[in-house]
């Protein structure tokens, strides 16, 4: 068998809506797609690319990020992965952590993480060969999704499992939300010179109309509140605004995110 990182693939992001990126996967002749709330962008770039639709992928149930699925399946006649925990019709295949994913027209294999906080059953997909990284809602660009369906310790212990990936791991996430997370990032640390160069860069990008992501986990080690919750400067920070009574990071963790909630 060919080793699987031999092919060459491309990831594109197609936004979405108002700040939603729908991952494209292709090696030139077939493509999987990842949370596509829109069917018309998938459609109309499989279409300009005479790409084949070989796999819809799903991290979770929320509507803008299942809603083109129905659409698609009209078109193609496709397998939907997703998670099995999630309660969403359209899949297919659902999925768990450990169950083994290969997409064979494209010699992709993927892991499976249960990474639940954002949505019960919510998952995320991570090419181990190649360091991608694709994880719905659960971390953004210095930010992480809402606490919709689980406790603090529950999105500490799934994003635990995204910092132990290796630090060039790429982050492929699925809103545009990197600078204003940034922003209420340097509320959180106004004086760590990684948030502020990150800020400049993805302002630039901005600036341009080009995609802030993917990130790298190093990246978002260094400047995501959410992974830094165990800083002593954090938790002095929430100490001094009063959010905490005591450096307990789980408390830390869970008043950033309060916060963040009503944060504009």
């Amino acid at each position: 068998m060919a080793d699987l990182s031999e092919q060459t693939l491309h990831v594109t992001a197609l936004p979405a809506f108002n700040d939603n990126y729908i991952w494209l996967i292709d090696n030139g002749t077939h493509a999987v797609v990842i949370d596509p709330g829109e069917a018309e962008v998938v459609m109309t770039e499989l279409k300009k690319r005479a790409l084949s639709l070989s796999a819809i992928l799903l991290t979770h149930r929320h509507d803008d990020h299942i809603s083109g699925v129905p659409r698609l399946l009209t078109e193609y006649d496709t397998p939907v992965y997703g998670p099995k925990n999630d309660d969403i019709i359209a899949v297919t295949h659902p999925l768990e952590e450990g169950s083994p994913l290969t997409i064979e027209a494209l010699g992709l294999s993927l892991t499976v993480m249960d990474v639940p906080g954002h949505t019960r059953g919510h998952i995320a997909y991570y090419a181990r060969m190649r360091r991608w990284l694709f994880c719905g809602d659960m971390l953004f660009g210095a930010g992480c999704g809402r606490m919709l369906e689980g406790t603090p310790e529950m999105m500490i212990a799934s994003l635990a499992k995204f910092t132990a990936l290796p630090d060039d791991t790429l982050v492929f996430c699925a809103h545009e939300y990197t600078l204003s997370n940034l922003k209420f990032a340097l509320e959180i640390e106004p004086d760590n010179p990684d948030i502020l160069q990150r800020m400049r860069d993805d302002s630039a990008k901005r600036d341009q109309m080009q995609p802030t992501l993917p990130s790298t986990m190093a990246l978002e080690k260094k400047t995501n509140p959410f992974l830094r919750n165990m800083e002593p400067d954090v938790l002095e920070r929430l100490l001094s605004l009063g959010l905490i009574k005591s450096k307990n990071t789980v408390d830390a963790f869970a008043a950033m995110r309060e916060w963040k909630n009503i944060y504009r």
